[in-house]
């Protein structure tokens, strides 16, 4: 991994610990280089205008503070175009829309040069957008999963059956480009995998979830994973 991918993934690690901080030796293993090297490398974000602090003895570390916002992140324009590409490839995905408005704001402050730049690459790069399914009903799930509410579906099975249920949002996933939305169905009593394109109708009650997990669902298909995991 380059230094500056590296300081990158090293302040969202940081980010990501709020409160509690991170120490230099877990850094160090996380990274797979010496404390010296992370130590160097917290200094080199510190210079740059990262708000860290640091607090020493048993139970120290590192971390950002709170509400702070971290400097801007050179991307090549090969960085940049990649984004683009993986949004646009994914208009179904959940919380799409927030990813391109993230994108954006990625783009609105890259230099001209690497604007330039990448603009003309990705006219290198063509996108069959497949059609999307309704943006109220990706919202309803979005805002379910997010919240961890119950959401009540109107869903068309492959044989043609139609049927309304409460479900208990767990998780999402993508498996051989078909989405699926993951959940306790309070009729079965029993997770259910529900294609994301057959519910036709989606409202988010003011029902709190009971607390079923990702366990619950099972091991995943054998080419998926979780989306954090992706970077590995």
């Amino acid at each position: 991994m380059k230094r500056a991918e590296r300081l990158h993934a090293l302040s969202e690690v940081l980010r990501r610990s709020g409160a509690r901080g991170v120490s230099a030796e877990r850094l160090a293993g996380e990274f797979e280089v010496s404390v010296r090297t992370i130590k160097r490398d917290l200094d080199a974000l510190e210079n740059s205008g990262a708000p860290l602090w640091s607090r020493p003895g048993p139970g120290g570390g590192y971390g950002l503070l709170s509400g702070a916002s971290l400097p801007p992140i050179s991307l090549s324009p090969a960085q940049a175009v990649a984004l683009m590409a993986a949004v646009s490839a994914a208009p179904d995905a959940p919380y799409a829309d927030l990813a391109t408005a993230g994108v954006k704001k990625i783009l609105d402050v890259l230099d001209p040069r690497t604007r330039a730049r990448a603009d003309e690459l990705a006219h290198r790069i063509w996108v069959n957008k497949a059609q999307s399914s309704s943006r109220a009903i990706r919202s309803a799930l979005e805002e379910a999963m997010a919240e961890q509410r119950v959401v009540r579906i109107r869903y068309t099975s492959k044989t043609g059956a139609t049927t309304t249920r409460s479900v208990e949002p767990v998780l999402f996933a993508s498996n051989n480009g078909i989405w699926y939305f993951i959940g306790w169905c309070q009729m079965r009593d029993a997770i259910r995998w529900f294609i994301a394109s057959r519910i036709e109708q989606a409202t988010v009650t003011t029902t709190a979830c009971s607390g079923h997990t990702v366990q619950e669902v099972g091991e995943p298909p054998a080419n998926a994973r979780p989306v954090h995991g992706q970077a590995g």
